[in-house]
């Protein structure tokens, strides 16, 4: 949905006069209902109201952004002001705001989170926003808009003829497994790294929400090659015959420009898909073993995730419940009260499948579709603890024999793959629909029901550890600050990723230890964004102008748990961002076990403070660790004049 499609003239009006905040909102009410896109207006600002007590919608940068959902909204839609000489609308970095955009959603969709993230990616241009305070008329306003997302995103509008012959010579392809920051951060920084070397590039995202920006057919028979920055498996079939470089996602960020050259130059391999369409395991004869394995491993953590943030969710709300009704420390707590029972069962039966749909994609990314029916399968056993004496349950393995179920299951079923190969081609039609099944499930009941007796030995000690260490402190916090800690290493790479791994795995124990854990690990992925925020909002003389206007948004990152804002700051100034970054983090993570914190959901940040235990504790931890992260970038950067007059 572009931004033009939802702004009307009529609603926009410049060079406005406001003495307050409140005098903004107002304004901006006036010019939706004004436009026509408000049933009432009352109602609706109520919403904008509420939305402002949760703190302010203000990004910084002079921008603010208030939105609301809700049922007086006839359709989506925007208004805007111009501010010239600025109004205090709490912004994080204290700048009055100039430039103000006020988003209207009904309440049957999320148009304003699809429309508020569209706006972010334009407004952190500067030119783009100093035009827009520039506009002499609404008319222009718009059309300044409209240039921008033209420029922005090219597939929205139509091509000239030109354009269609030529088509894009370099195509990307970004993922990561969680598909929120790093996703987007590698098609920006390749879009940025192509408008500057002035090659043509267009670059498909698989994030949460799906594939977006998509490669067509014309445009990979045209391009000169494509490149995939990518931390889980995507479909390259159709990519048979073409250059491709295939890299972690993190190379999209750091070296946007060496990959591109690595096309242009004729550097990448030229693609064959296997014969039995192994649509989404491509190395590109430029990948390890080990990064391969990471690949398959995030192909089944990236599918799990939903089902452990919502499960997880679901159950907190279910303790919320009963612990508001007057039921905590009951024999049946989170299932007394009817609707926490509501709750409860509909979580459990999320966490519930979380196992075997890690383990069944992991297969499917080894084995292509036929190693689903063998990862579901295995993950499945795994849960149930089947083995030879007692198929129907004995030990559970859980999370350890899921991985064991994907991983073994995937590569057994690769093996019959190629030895099928050698069957006569009047067979291939039965490959898929009964030797694989067949064979494929015979090998995985097997398997499991061999291992799940030592796998679920294992779990079973690895939960009695975690329970005791629950109780010993001397154990408890020092394991607390080293997951917070591998957090910040990376900021979303092997070891960040590993850290949440662990803690989102140990969350299906339900048991106080592992809620202790996944409050830790959160707490560490917060702490890097704001210590940097905070570096560049008190020792500005420490970063330049640009790191300064783009770190402010930094803070609305680190509450929101997503840890790859601090990428940039961390990858042009790494001995003095990750070190400070890592103790920041360690702090909060040690503290947070110190006061007994706990976290029933596995991501949200702020959002999910009502499953946070002892939140205000909580808070304390992740503002000790910010503010010790921030001084010890305060120790380690040196002011920028001091360091100039080194250099001369």
């Amino acid at each position: 949905m572009r931004i033009t499609d939802l702004l009307k003239q009529s609603a926009i009006e410049l060079n406005v006069s406001v003495a307050s905040k409140q005098a903004a909102i107002d304004k901006l009410v006036s010019l939706h209902d004004k436009s026509g896109n408000l049933v009432n207006a009352a109602e609706y600002k109520k919403g904008i109201l509420a939305r402002e007590e949760m703190g302010t919608t203000a990004v910084g940068m002079e921008v603010a952004i208030p939105h609301a959902k809700s049922t007086a909204v006839k359709a989506p839609a925007l208004a805007a002001i111009t501010v010239p000489n600025g109004v205090d609308y709490e912004a994080p970095d204290g700048q009055p705001c100039k430039l103000i955009f006020m988003i209207a959603a009904t309440t049957d969709g999320d148009v304003h989170l699809e429309v508020l993230a569209r706006l972010m990616q334009l407004l952190m241009h500067e030119d783009f926003t100093a035009k827009l305070k520039a506009a002499k008329t609404p008319k222009e306003f718009i059309s300044i808009i409209d240039a921008k997302e033209r420029e922005k995103f090219p597939e929205e509008t139509p091509a000239a003829p030109a354009e269609k012959k030529s088509g894009y010579r370099v195509l990307a392809v970004t993922a990561c497994p969680t598909g929120i920051a790093h996703t987007y951060m590698a098609a920006e920084a390749l879009v940025k790294a192509g408008e500057k070397m002035g090659i043509t590039i267009k670059v498909e995202t698989n994030g949460s929400g799906g594939a977006k920006n998509v490669l067509t057919a014309e445009e990979i028979k045209n391009c000169d090659g494509i490149i995939i920055a990518a931390d889980k498996n995507v479909e390259t079939a159709r990519f048979d015959g073409k250059p491709v470089f295939s890299t972690k996602v993190a190379d999209g960020i750091h070296k946007p420009e060496e990959l591109i050259n690595k096309i242009v130059n004729g550097e990448a391999p030229v693609f064959h898909s296997h014969s039995h369409s192994k649509e989404d395991n491509y190395s590109g004869g430029n990948e390890s073993i080990g990064r391969q394995l990471y690949k398959h491993l995030m192909n089944g953590v990236s599918h799990m995730l939903p089902f452990v943030v919502g499960g997880g969710i679901f159950i907190a709300i279910a303790f919320l419940i009963d612990t508001i009704a007057g039921n905590a420390g009951t024999a049946d707590f989170g299932t007394v009260n009817a609707a926490a029972a509501w709750f409860k069962t509909i979580g459990g039966v999320a966490f519930n499948v979380m196992v075997p749909i890690l383990a069944g994609f992991i297969a499917m990314s080894i084995a292509d579709r036929p190693g689903l029916l063998v990862g579901l399968a295995g993950g499945f056993l795994a849960t149930s603890g089947a083995t030879f004496a007692s198929p129907g349950g004995d030990v559970p393995s859980g999370f350890l024999g899921g991985l064991l179920a994907g991983f073994a299951g995937g590569y057994l079923l690769l093996g019959l793959e190629k030895l099928c190969d050698k069957m006569p081609a009047s067979l291939e039609g039965i490959k898929p629909v009964l030797i694989y099944p067949l064979a494929g499930l015979g090998m995985v009941g097997v398997m499991m029901c061999a291992v799940n007796p030592i796998m679920g030995a294992i779990n079973t000690g690895m939960t009695n550890a975690l329970n005791s260490m629950a109780s010993n402190e001397a154990l408890m916090i020092p394991l607390c600050a080293l997951l917070a800690a591998m957090m910040a290493i990376d900021m979303g790479g092997p070891f960040n990723k590993a850290a949440y791994v662990f803690a989102t795995g140990a969350l299906s124990s339900q048991t106080d230890a592992a809620y202790m854990i996944m409050a830790a690990v959160m707490i560490g992925g917060m702490v890097p964004p704001i210590a940097i925020a905070l570096s560049n909002t008190f020792f500005k003389n420490r970063w330049t102008e640009d790191e300064r206007k783009n770190a402010t948004v930094n803070y609305i990152m680190g509450l929101s748990f997503v840890t790859e804002g601090a990428i940039p700051y961390a990858a042009g100034h790494p001995l003095q961002v990750i070190p400070s970054c890592i103790v920041g983090s360690a702090v909060a993570g040690a503290l947070s076990a110190v006061f007994g914190c706990t976290l029933m959901a596995p991501h949200g940040g702020i959002f999910v403070v009502a499953t946070i235990g002892n939140p205000l504790l909580y808070f304390v931890a992740l503002a000790v660790g910010a503010v010790i992260g921030m001084f010890m970038l305060a120790l380690l950067k040196k002011p920028l004049n001091k360091e100039i007059k080194k250099v001369k």
